[in-house]
Order: C-alpha cells, then sequence, then structure tokens
C-alpha cells in the first residue's frame, strides 16, 4: 500500500506538468497573437508534417516583444508536385490578413518531405539585418 502513494503523486505532477503547457499554448496566444494565428493557419490548411514559425522581429529594427518579421519553415505532402513559386503563393494567400495587420517580411521555406529529408531537416539561418529607412532606437 505504501508504494501505490509515490505512483500517484508522479501521475499527479505529469498531469500538471501536461495541464501547464497547455495553459502556456493559451497564454502564447495572448502574449503572440500574429504567431499563433500564422501557425494555426498553417497547420489548418496544409496539415504539415512540420511546421515552424519563427519570429525574427528581434533581428531588426523594432521595438522589443514586435511581430513583424517571420519565417516559416513548411513541409507538407500538399506540396509535392507543385512549383515553388506555386507553394510561395498557397502560403501567402492563406496569411494575407496578417500580412496587412502589421506583418512586414515573411521568409518562406516551403518543401515537400522528401526535399526536407534530403536537406537533413537543416534551415539557414536568416542573415543580419541591414538596416532600412528609420532608426528606430527603442530599447523596452
Amino acid at each position: 500500500m505504501h508504494k501505490a502513494r509515490p505512483i500517484r503523486l508522479i501521475l499527479r505532477k505529469n498531469y500538471s506538468m501536461i495541464r501547464h503547457q497547455q495553459d502556456m499554448s493559451s497564454c502564447e496566444a495572448l502574449i503572440r497573437p500574429i504567431e499563433s494565428s500564422i501557425r494555426e493557419k498553417l497547420e489548418a490548411a496544409l496539415k504539415p508534417l512540420h511546421c515552424e514559425v519563427i519570429n525574427e522581429s528581434y533581428m531588426h529594427n523594432v521595438p522589443k516583444n514586435s511581430e513583424t518579421h517571420f519565417k516559416v519553415v513548411v513541409v507538407a505532402e500538399t506540396f509535392d508536385k507543385q512549383p515553388l513559386i506555386k507553394r510561395h503563393r498557397m502560403i501567402n494567400q492563406l496569411l494575407q490578413a496578417e500580412l496587412q495587420r502589421g506583418v512586414h517580411a515573411l521568409s518562406i521555406i516551403a518543401k515537400t518531405p522528401e526535399q526536407w529529408e534530403a536537406s537533413n531537416k537543416i534551415v539557414a539561418a536568416s542573415p543580419a539585418c541591414r538596416g532600412g529607412f528609420g532608426k528606430l532606437n527603442v530599447m523596452i
């Protein structure tokens, strides 16, 4: 009887961790609404095998916690036999609202599962920001 108690505690602890992760994803949608919206739309429409939404705004001359520059990495069977330009157009069309709401830059990597495997699942880092028209030196 004494040995059963630690198992229950472990189960409760794991459940708490799962619950905490669910709470965090809800918080993420509140904290990063554009990033969350991008991810939700890509996953719902393309059913990707792999989907990354990377907020690269910190690399640019924008206020802290901005959501203006993104890189998306999408691996989907939907892209099979589709030219690269059509894949990009599909993603741009899906994210039209975000692009009109303040997303300034969207870098797209759209691969088939075979291309993803052949690339060893590696995505090159984005280059450093080369400036822009205005200098916004705000540190928040």
